[in-house]
């Protein structure tokens, strides 16, 4: 190592970290207040590693370190670039908010002795896994990351036990480890059509190989990476696996891990498969992925289910921007995916803390939030105004981006991707707005069969006790859990701090964007990946889309 500190020398701590922390919170279990202080601490000083590795690679590109020594294509390698830092810094930041808030659900109702405690070195072991997939430079340790967060994320769905949850939970696993059997037959294949399975390397090699093998190996790890990103017809599993976990839990897996499959078909589609074979195919797809996504959002009643459809139909408009391939889109899907990991985590903690208030998140039973908690309002319309896409946040300025890189486009096909996101994005808003005039604007009165939480008033404090419930509420989700308060300062403040950094997004979209840009092309050109991995003087032709001169 060189006199002066190079970050990417240390990548490797943005996977040890969150495994080391784990295993201690583990140790400290039963003493929750060192377990506290242990994941908070881990993830916090992860979090400012990895805005050095940012900072890093804004200035100075694509950069490797390779574990062990060992030189590549042999060992491990762990890619630092534009994209996949801005992923870690994101993935990060979001999963400190979803740990405060799972921190302050355990503190408000005394549970930490019980689930919380149990869910703090799982859920460090899942950012470990997904820091691990951004920073993979082979597909083997692209497979190991998933595995590690899909191995963690089995945990942490059935936590508590019920029989909703593992129901879920036997769907989700039964899925991920179909698509994880796809994913590992593709590298054996790789390995034994090219000798390698390192991605720098890959991208050399597989060019050689006759086309129709280069098809079949490309569809395999399609259809693998489809399965974990949802991609229509093969998002079938999540609106149901999904709303059934306890809400930190929900925000974190609508939030990350269907973003770290897109990443991996964005590194894959870029890197190793260049050209528009399937570009066709890959629109077709996106047009399909966020139109029936939203039809089906528009057709819940509890706000969970919909943000889980809304959630696959967004999916889609990243498969579009990937699907038109240019240097345009290609930034637009790079912000956008950044964008849809705040927002719509925001919006399932927000769903949260909607359910702690009124009892339930089923908008027929719903009403009067706005006045009862305008705080909750608030942080509700942000992010959903967000989602929505309207003017001037950042969902609008990412899909105004991709609209870019379709008309850029211009073929035909590229129109109806175009109409398509427009009606995608008119229908978000309505199934925003109807959640919104239901559960925030009319009066409780009006809805049916309200919880009775939804009755305790601001004269309350915004807190339930024992007595109450059992004499009066005994229906009441709360009715064993003594003195609770109903929407504890840790919960909301976490909450408010995710739904500003959304706003951030818009507020710093120029520099963003800048990032972004910068990402895209060099994606589109592969040889800083190339070198950077192998060494100065080894190139490839650059992917579809070309890089602007």
């Amino acid at each position: 190592m060189s006199a002066e500190l190079n970050a990417v020398d240390f990548a490797p701590l943005a996977v040890l970290l969150p495994i080391l922390g784990a295993a201690l919170a583990f140790v400290m279990r039963r003493h929750t207040g060192i377990q506290r202080t242990v994941t908070i601490s881990t993830l916090t000083i992860t979090l400012g590693l990895e805005i050095w590795m940012l900072s890093s690679a804004w200035h100075h590109g694509a950069q490797a370190v390779l574990l062990g020594g060992w030189a590549p294509p042999f060992g491990i390698s762990l890619v630092v670039d534009e994209f996949s830092a801005l992923m870690l810094v994101v993935s990060t930041s979001v999963s400190l908010a979803v740990l405060l808030y799972a921190t302050g659900q355990g503190m408000a109702d005394g549970e930490e002795d019980g689930p919380v405690s149990v869910f703090h070195p799982t859920f460090l072991i899942l950012v470990a896994g997904i820091s691990n997939a951004f920073l993979a430079g082979d597909l083997f340790n692209l497979y190991v990351g998933f595995e590690i967060l899909l191995t963690a994320s089995y945990v942490l769905l059935t936590l508590g036990g019920t029989t909703a949850r593992i129901r879920a939970g036997v769907t989700y696993v039964v899925v991920s480890v179909v698509s994880s059997m796809l994913f590992l037959i593709a590298i054996g294949m790789i390995y034994a059509a090219t000798g390698t399975v390192n991605m720098a390397d890959l991208a050399l090699k597989l060019a050689d190989l006759d086309t129709g093998m280069q098809m079949v190996l490309h569809l395999m790890l399609l259809v693998a990476f489809g399965i974990k990103a949802a991609i229509f017809p093969l998002s079938f599993w999540l609106p149901d696996s999904y709303p059934t976990a306890p809400a930190p839990v929900t925000a974190v897996f609508a939030g990350l891990l269907t973003k770290v499959g897109v990443y991996a078909m964005v590194r894959t589609e870029t890197l190793l498969f260049p050209g528009d074979r399937i570009n066709a195919l890959l629109m077709i797809v996106a047009l399909l992925t966020m139109i029936v996504g939203i039809l089906g959002a528009i057709a819940q009643a509890d706000i969970k289910r919909m943000l889980s459809f809304t959630l696959t139909s967004h999916i889609g408009y990243m498969v579009f921007g990937l699907a038109v391939g240019n240097v345009v889109a290609l930034a637009a899907t790079v912000y956008y995916v950044a964008h849809h990991i705040i927002v719509q985590t925001s919006l399932f903690l927000v769903t949260g803390l909607i359910e702690r208030r009124a009892g339930t998140s089923n908008v027929d039973r719903l009403g009067s939030l706005a006045k009862l908690s305008p705080v909750l309002a608030l942080l509700f319309f942000l992010p959903a105004m967000n989602l929505a896409s309207i003017p001037p946040f950042s969902g609008f300025l990412g899909k105004l981006g991709l609209l870019q890189g379709g008309i850029e486009l211009g073929t035909p096909l590229a129109w109806v991707l175009l109409a398509g996101a427009v009606a995608t994005s008119l229908l978000t808003l309505l199934a925003v707005a109807r959640v919104w005039n239901r559960a925030f604007w009319r009066k409780a009165e009006d809805a049916e069969n309200p919880d009775p939480l939804l009755l305790v008033g601001a004269a309350d404090g915004g807190r339930v006790t024992t007595y109450r419930h059992v004499e009066n509420f005994p229906d009441s989700k709360f009715s064993d859990r003594g003195d609770t308060q109903l929407l504890p300062w840790t919960m909301v403040g976490s909450t408010a701090a995710l739904v500003l950094l959304g706003v951030a997004l818009s507020v710093f979209a120029g520099p963003l964007f800048e990032l972004s840009d910068q990402a895209a092309r060099a994606m589109l050109d592969r040889s800083a990946y190339i070198e950077a991995v192998l060494g100065a003087g080894t190139s490839a032709e650059p992917a579809r889309g070309g890089v602007a001169p």
